[in-house]
C-alpha cells in the first residue's frame, strides 16, 4: 500500500485543517512553505508500509479527536494509522474509563511508595523490577511510549493465591487452612479467570472442604447461643404483639435478625485519597506537578525548556540507549514540543483549555519527569513520558499514568464530556505492551467498525488471532465511512474546492485512488472539514 503523508497547513478557513497527501515538509524560496510541498510516491523496490501517515501543520482538537477515534495517533506533527490487517503486530487503540477506575493492589503499592519517599525519604530496598522497559518497538510507534515503563502488575498465580487466601481468612477466622490440593484447585480457577480477561480483584474462590475440615458452605453459618436466644425472644414477642412489642424490643437496642446487620464502613480509599494524602510538615521531599502549554510563547514552558531537554537526553541515552548525537534539540522539539493542535479555550471547556501540554513533575525544585499529553474534547490522550533514571525506584511510569487518570477525573468535573483516558496502542502480541490492559475498565477500538468494545470481550479473540474485528455484529459497518467523496475538501493552487470539482481537472488515474484511500481512512466528517492539499 502506498503510504500517505498528509501535511495540514494554516488557512484562514474557519475550523478547517489542510492536508497534503504524500507530501514532505519543505521550505520554499517565495516564503510559501505553509502552502507548498512536494508529492512523493513509494520508492522503487520498497516494500509496502504497514502504516499510513500524514504531516500535520495545524489541526483543530475536534478533528484530532475524531481521527484518534478511527485509530490514528500523532508523533510530533506526524499523524499515522497502522494498517491493522497487514502489520505483524496489530496496534489497537485503547482507552481507560477513569470514572469507574479503581486502583489495583499493585497500583496502591506504587502510590504508597511515593508517599513514603516524600514523607520520610524512604527508598525501596533491592532492585526495582518494574522499571524500566526496553525500547525494541518499531519506528511506526516511536511516539507511543507515554506509559512505556513496565507496570508492577504481574498477575502471577502465587500473588493471586495469596489474595484469595486473605479473602477466605477474613470471611471466617475459625476456618482451617486449605490443603495443598485445594489451593491448586483455586489456582486453576484463577487461571480461567485470567484467560477471560476479568480483573483479578473480582476473583473469589470457595472450595468445598473435605469432611471434617473447614466450614461446610452448604449449611447455615454457626451462630452464638446468645444470638439464638435473642432470636427466639424476638419471634415470641412478634407472636404476642406483631407491632408494639417488637418496637419495644428494638428500642432496647436489640436489632431484629430478620434484617441483615449493617456492614461496617470500610470503603477502600479512592485514587485521589491515595495520591493527595496529606504529608507531615517536616516531609523529606516536596513534589509538585505543573501543567504547562507546549508553546515557546508561554513563559513557563520557555524558562523550563533547557532543564526539560537535558532530562530528555538523559532518559533516551540511559533507558533507550540512543546515541547522544541523536538526541539534539531539533529532534526533541520535533518529537515532543511540536504539535499540530491549535489551542482552544471555549467557555464550556476545561479551565486549562484544549491542546498539547507538558505535565512536569518537580521534586525539590527540579524536574524528574515530564508527561506529554493532549487535552481533547472527550479525553486526555497520553503521548509520551520521559523521566530521570535516578528515580526509577519510584515507578514513575505507573505513577504518572495514575496521576493522568486522576487529572482526567478532575477535568470531567468541569467538562462532563471529557471522561476518557487514551493510552495509545495496545499490542496483545507484544508481552511488553500488554500492560495497558491492566488499567480497568478499558476498551479497545474495533479496527473495522470503529466502535469501542470492553477489553474483556476482546481478549479471547486476540488469543486466537493477532488481528480481530471486535464488533460481533456481522451486519455492522463503519458509520462514518466515506459515502460522498465528492464533498471532500481539496486545497489546490491556493483555492479551496470540493473533490468533485478538483477531479475534473485531473488526468492521472492514480490520483483518484489516492484521494479515495485518504477519504476512507479519515472518514466522511473529517474529509469535509479538513483540507487535502494537492499539488
Amino acid at each position: 500500500m502506498q503510504s500517505l503523508e498528509v501535511r495540514i497547513m494554516k488557512t484562514k478557513w474557519k475550523n478547517a485543517s489542510s492536508l497534503d497527501l504524500n507530501g514532505e515538509n519543505q521550505q520554499d524560496a517565495n516564503g510559501l512553505c505553509d502552502m507548498i510541498t512536494v508529492l512523493k510516491g513509494r520508492r522503487p523496490g520498497s516494500t509496502p508500509n504497514s502504516d499510513s501517515g500524514m504531516w500535520a501543520h495545524s489541526m483543530t482538537v475536534q478533528d484530532y479527536q475524531d481521527l484518534i477515534d478511527r485509530g490514528w495517533r500523532r508523533s510530533g506533527k506526524y499523524v499515522y494509522k497502522p494498517v491493522m490487517n497487514q502489520t505483524c503486530c496489530p496496534q489497537y487503540t485503547i482507552r481507560c474509563r477513569p470514572l469507574q477506575f479503581q486502583p489495583s493492589k499493585s497500583h496502591k503499592k506504587v502510590l504508597k511508595k511515593m508517599l513514603k519517599f516524600l514523607a520520610k525519604g524512604e527508598v525501596p530496598k533491592g532492585s526495582c523490577e518494574d522499571e524500566p522497559m526496553d525500547s525494541t518497538m518499531d519506528d511506526a510507534v516511536a511516539g507511543d511510549f507515554a506509559l512505556i515503563n513496565k507496570l508492577d502488575i504481574q498477575c502471577d498465580l502465587k500473588t493471586l493465591s495469596d489474595d484469595v487466601k486473605e479473602s477466605l481468612e477474613s470471611e471466617g477466622k475459625n476456618s482451617k487452612k486449605e490443603e495443598p490440593q485445594e489451593l491448586l484447585q483455586s489456582q486453576d480457577f484463577i487461571g480461567e479467570k485470567l484467560g477471560s480477561g476479568e480483573p483479578s480483584h473480582s476473583v473469589k474462590v470457595h472450595t468445598v472442604p473435605k469432611p471434617g475440615k473447614g466450614a461446610d458452605l452448604s449449611k447455615p453459618p454457626c451462630r452464638k447461643a446468645k444470638e439464638i436466644r435473642k432470636e427466639r425472644k424476638r419471634l415470641k414477642l412478634m407472636q404476642q404483639n406483631p407491632a408494639g412489642e417488637l418496637e419495644g424490643f428494638q428500642a432496647q437496642g436489640h436489632p431484629p435478625s430478620l434484617f441483615a446487620p449493617k456492614a461496617k464502613s470500610n470503603q477502600p480509599k479512592s485514587l485521589e485519597d491515595l495520591i493527595f494524602e496529606s504529608l507531615p510538615e517536616n516531609a523529606s521531599h516536596k513534589l509538585e506537578v505543573r501543567l504547562v502549554p507546549v508553546s515557546f510563547e508561554d513563559p513557563e514552558f520557555k524558562s523550563s525548556f533547557s532543564q526539560s531537554f537535558s532530562l530528555y537526553v538523559k532518559y533516551q541515552v540511559a533507558i533507550h540507549q540512543d546515541p547522544p548525537d541523536e538526541c539534539g534539540k531539533t529532534e526533541f522539539t520535533r518529537f515532543l514540543c511540536s504539535s499540530p493542535l491549535e489551542a482552544e479555550t471555549p467557555p464550556n471547556g476545561p479551565d486549562c483549555g484544549y491542546g498539547s501540554f507538558h505535565q512536569q513533575y518537580w521534586l525539590d525544585g527540579k524536574i524528574i519527569a515530564v508527561g506529554v499529553i493532549d487535552i481533547l474534547p472527550n479525553c486526555v490522550s497520553s503521548v509520551y513520558l520521559y523521566y530521570d533514571p535516578d528515580y526509577s525506584f519510584l515507578s514513575l511510569g505507573v505513577y504518572s499514568a495514575l496521576r493522568e487518570i486522576a487529572f482526567t477525573r478532575q477535568l470531567h468535573e468541569k467538562t462532563s464530556q471529557l471522561s476518557y483516558y487514551y493510552m495509545g496502542f495496545y499490542i496483545h502480541s507484544c508481552p511488553k505492551m500488554k500492560y495497558k490492559g491492566q488499567y480497568r475498565p478499558s476498551d479497545l477500538l474495533c479496527p473495522e467498525t470503529y466502535v469501542w468494545v470492553p477489553i474483556e470481550q476482546c481478549l479471547p479473540s486476540l488469543e486466537n488471532s493477532k488481528y480481530c474485528r471486535f464488533n460481533q455484529d456481522p451486519e455492522a459497518v463503519d458509520e462514518d465511512r466515506s459515502t460522498e467523496p465528492d464533498r471532500l475538501q481539496v486545497f489546490h493552487k491556493r483555492a479551496i474546492m470540493p473533490y468533485g470539482v478538483y477531479k475534473k481537472q485531473q488526468k492521472d488515474p492514480s490520483e483518484e485512488a489516492a484521494v479515495l484511500q485518504y477519504a476512507s481512512l479519515v472518514g466522511q466528517k473529517c474529509s469535509e472539514r479538513m483540507l487535502l492539499f494537492r499539488n
